[in-house]
This record gives structure tokens, C-alpha cells and sequence, in this order.
């Protein structure tokens, strides 16, 4: 699962679909067919910390069906303050002919915004694109090109990312991007992951900000990420 998916899940803006932990750009993949799996991370800023679950299941094998939220601890209270539905389909598989394209469609919402009570709360849609630079997957670049309809202000925003996924080891993956989820500069971010039992288990941190931007807008985030096997009928 994964986008500029979850597109930026943790900033308010969409992407549900990340290439995995802890890449916010989206990729031209899904789950498995007939399983699901769940992604979870917390994020930690100047003033707060966000922990955020998303999981996802793919039941038909091109239809990955994804709904989480986060909740915000931040001056000695908490509260539910992310929520995000979404559905993923592949238009070209990334196994074939070394690249892949995908459409998402999603919905967020932020109980906290006065006017972004109910659903479908912000509207977006993403196309990821990824090419696979490298043989046998070692380097994947991918490119988000999307908008998201906020609804509290009728605006249209335009969205996009470029990310990396770059082995450094069997287990190690080196995950840079940029991308921009909201209006102003964009936003930077380069992380690691790690994978343990076959894949099935993942690590992953990262820290980021924006573009010249003030200390209160960088982050660290740390994920643990589960895909078990497929199990579904």
C-alpha cells in the first residue's frame, strides 16, 4: 500500500497508498492478492506527536481497499484528529515491462477543522507512476502527479512527488523524496527500512521538513509495518 499517497496522510493532505513505510510518494504496487496488512507509525514534531495506523486489504487482486487515522498527543491531552478512506487499482503492473501505473481515490477528513465534520471531507486522486531503474528492483523511482478538492475552503490543490527506493543491502532499503501535499514549497524527507522474517515484518524511520522552511514544520517518524500471507477466500 501506498500516496503522495497517504498524500500526505500526516500532513493533512492525502495519500493512503505509500510506497511503503516510510515514503509518503506512492507506488505503482498493492497488496497482495487475498491478504491484508497494516502500516503504523508515529510521527514527532516540536509540539506534538501523531500515531498513525492504516491498513489495508487487496480482496480481488487489482482493488487494495485501505482506512486509518491518526490520533495527536499534544499538551498532556489527545484526541482522534486524522481519518482517511481510499481504494487503489494498478492500470499496469510494475513487473511488466519494468514499470508500472496506478490510479488511487480517497477521502480525508480532520474532526478537529470545524467544517470538515462529516465525509467525504477532502476528495483526492493520484496517479502513481514507477520505473524500476535498475534490474531486479534494486533502484524504483516513482512520480505522483494529483489534486485534492479541500472542502472547508472550495479549493483545488495541485499534488506531486517524486521518490526513490534504493537497495542497500537484501534488507536495507534507502527511501529520499520530495513532494508537495499543500500550497507553499515542498516538502522533503529521507528515511530507511529495514526488513525482517522474509519481508513480512518491516522497520522504518525517517526525519523531514520543509524546503527552507521553520523549525516547527521537521519531523522524525518511526514505523513498524506487518504484510502477512494471504489468507483471504
Amino acid at each position: 500500500m501506498t500516496r503522495a499517497a497517504i498524500l500526505a496522510l500526516a500532513l493533512g493532505a492525502p495519500v493512503a497508498a505509500l510506497a511503503g513505510r516510510p515514503m509518503v510518494t506512492d507506488d505503482a504496487r498493492l497488496a497482495e492478492r487475498g491478504a491484508c496488512q497494516v502500516e503504523t507509525w508515529i510521527r514527532g514534531e516540536r509540539h506534538a506527536t501523531e500515531a498513525w495506523a492504516l491498513p489495508a486489504c487487496n480482496p480481488t487482486g487489482n482493488l487494495e481497499l485501505a482506512f486509518g487515522g491518526a490520533r495527536t498527543f499534544e499538551g498532556g491531552t489527545s484526541r482522534f484528529t486524522d481519518h482517511v478512506v481510499q481504494a487503489k487499482t494498478l492500470l499496469h503492473a510494475l513487473s511488466d515491462e519494468h514499470w508500472g501505473l496506478g490510479l488511487t481515490l480517497g477521502a480525508s477528513r480532520q474532526p478537529a477543522r470545524e467544517s470538515a465534520h462529516g465525509w467525504p471531507g477532502d476528495a483526492y486522486f493520484d496517479l502513481p507512476l514507477s520505473v524500476a531503474v535498475l534490474r531486479d528492483e534494486q533502484w524504483v523511482a516513482h512520480f505522483n502527479a494529483g489534486a485534492i478538492r479541500k472542502r472547508d475552503t472550495a479549493t483545488t490543490v495541485v499534488t506531486w512527488a517524486f521518490g526513490n527506493e534504493v537497495r542497500l543491502h537484501d534488507d536495507l532499503t534507502l527511501v529520499p523524496e520530495v513532494y508537495r501535499s499543500e500550497p507553499g514549497r515542498p516538502f522533503v524527507q529521507a528515511g530507511l527500512r529495514y526488513k525482517m522474517a522474509e519481508g513480512r515484518v518491516q522497520l522504518s524511520g525517517s526525519i523531514g521538513g520543509r524546503l527552507r522552511g521553520n523549525p516547527d514544520e521537521r519531523w522524525f517518524s518511526l514505523g513498524v509495518s506487518v504484510y502477512p500471507r494471504p489468507f483471504l477466500p
